[in-house]
């Protein structure tokens, strides 16, 4: 490398400017090799691009964290996120958890405050508040569950489970009961309050991958309670929560025994593993999302299905923003929001730079938090989409 010129150094503030003779190398695009300025590729990130000055080769790289979006990054995890969870009742406080064995509570927009939970020993795989964000429960991949005091000491304690292999919790709306979806094909419910199993929820024929109670124990009527799992059987699973029995199957055109089959619309079916299901706030529309690129808006109370919402790779999570919009996490590291009712994308939210394992919605729904395996948890405004 040739050393730079001498110059004095009166000159040191002068500015500097690039001509032709500074170029090292050109390389040759053609037009239609270019991105438009509205695409969603991977253009730009973490770009090398050499230059030189004064004689000197300088190497620089163009990050794509100029083009994020996001208002807050945590970072204090050392390893891959799975989980993040807002809570109900306080705006601003949000709890992760991550493959370092550590979940951290921590405020957006107070980048130096974090609370870290302690006890579990393995990565903490999941977490979930409950509806009145009086509880918090955690879940690691040997198998332990915690549920914490919020408002108390924070001092967890430990729930019976499958053993193993606990894919995701959620809270009843209605009270404090905790659903769990298992590797072992099943689903388990506890009362929390006493630490009691009250059911079992046995029919899919492979992983649980995803669950929920309908929103405010919405019921469509009935004298049950709803509740929806997903699977990496590729099958959607409606279930009555008071006799653990499964009601429907929604599912493409092969045969299953004993319950109420849904074909409505093979096209719209998942062919590959559902990772994710979410209830709208209404109760009565759900989010589907999967490996095969969709996410399908079904209404449950007719079992039909509403719209699909194509993407570039796998949905692995979702969270509704609002009645109208919901927002799906990708295994290509990026955010999108959707209009349900047409099934467009109305927007991209970029600040990862890896998959995205999970999503959360604030209490005032002015944010929406994402955890990704690169590590980070960001936060994004969306109160114009509700």
């Amino acid at each position: 490398m040739n050393a730079p010129p001498h110059h004095d150094d009166e000159d040191d503030n002068e500015q500097v400017f690039l001509d032709e003779s500074d170029i090292i190398h050109e390389v040759a695009m053609d037009n239609e090799d270019l991105p438009d300025a509205d695409d969603d590729s991977e253009l730009g990130m973490n770009l090398p691009v050499l230059i030189n000055i004064f004689g000197c080769d300088i190497i620089l790289t163009i990050s794509e964290e100029e083009d994020s979006n996001f208002v807050h990054k945590f970072t204090a995890h050392t390893g891959e996120l799975y989980s993040v969870s807002c809570s109900p009742t306080d705006a601003a406080l949000v709890v992760t958890g991550s493959g370092d064995d550590r979940g951290f509570l921590w405020k957006i927009g107070q980048g130096d405050w974090a609370f870290e939970l302690q006890g579990h020993e393995e990565s903490v795989s999941t977490l979930a508040f409950s509806y009145d964000g009086q509880q918090l429960a955690s879940v690691s991949l040997d198998g332990i569950i915690k549920v914490w005091d919020v408002s108390g000491n924070l001092e967890g304690r430990n729930f019976e489970g499958p053993g193993g292999g606990i894919e995701w919790l959620r809270w009843d709306p209605r009270g404090h009961r905790l659903l769990a979806g298992s590797e072992d094909f099943s689903i388990w419910m506890w009362n929390t309050d006493n630490a009691a199993l009250l059911k079992t929820f046995i029919g899919h024929g492979n992983s649980v991958t995803c669950g929920d109670f309908t929103p405010d124990g919405n019921n469509f009527s009935l004298s049950w309670e709803i509740i929806c799992t997903g699977s990496d059987d590729a099958t959607l699973r409606i279930w009555n929560s008071e006799s653990g029995k499964s009601t429907h199957v929604v599912q493409g055109q092969r045969e299953q025994a004993c319950e109420h089959v849904v074909d409505n619309n093979a096209l719209a079916s998942h062919s590959d593993s559902i990772e994710c299901v979410g209830f709208a706030p209404s109760g009565s529309w759900a989010a589907v999302g999967g490996m095969d690129k969709k996410l399908i808006i079904w209404d449950i109370e007719h079992l039909l299905p509403r719209g699909t919402c194509e993407h570039e790779d796998g949905v692995s999570c979702l969270a509704w923003l609002g009645a109208s919009y919901v927002a799906s996490g990708c295994v290509d590291g990026k955010v999108r929001l959707w209009d349900s009712r047409s099934g467009k994308c109305v927007k991209t939210l970029k600040g990862h730079s890896d998959a995205i394992q999970s999503l959360s919605v604030s209490a005032n729904h002015d944010y929406l938090v994402s955890a990704s395996v690169d590590g980070t948890a960001c936060a994004f405004e969306v109160e114009n989409f509700r």
